[in-house]
């Protein structure tokens, strides 16, 4: 069900712009918005402040349970940052594609298929 969100916010995404920021740099607005140094969010987490850096610059990629520890520290809803990075992947993943939009609608239709085959 959450997929299916993701697709349908993912679609708005490309039709209206709603999302600007990637996800690292969410974070660093969040991050930045509470006033908190790279250095202690990273403490927080267990994580080098290197590592953090390059997931907000985007040159480096978050994994799920990061995603969820900076939501924790930076105390945001879970659910919304897993969102925000998963519908990053997906950007990144077919944003130099020409049927981009025809591939979420495919994958949607896809998601909505197995979750009802699943079902019987």
């Amino acid at each position: 069900m959450i997929i299916c969100f993701l697709l349908l916010t993912f679609r708005q995404y490309l039709t209206s712009r709603k999302f600007t920021m990637n996800f690292g740099e969410h974070i660093r607005s969040l991050r930045e918005q509470k006033k908190l140094l790279l250095r202690e969010v990273a403490s927080q987490m267990n994580m080098d402040t290197a590592l953090l850096s390059k997931l907000e610059r985007g040159t480096r990629s978050a994994r799920r349970e990061q995603v969820i520890a900076l939501a924790n520290v930076l105390n945001e809803d879970q659910r919304q940052f897993i969102k925000i990075w998963l519908a990053d992947k997906i950007v990144n993943l077919i944003k130099e594609e020409e049927d981009r939009q025809d591939i979420l609608k495919v994958a949607e239709e896809n998601i909505i298929y197995q979750i009802n085959d699943n079902k019987r």
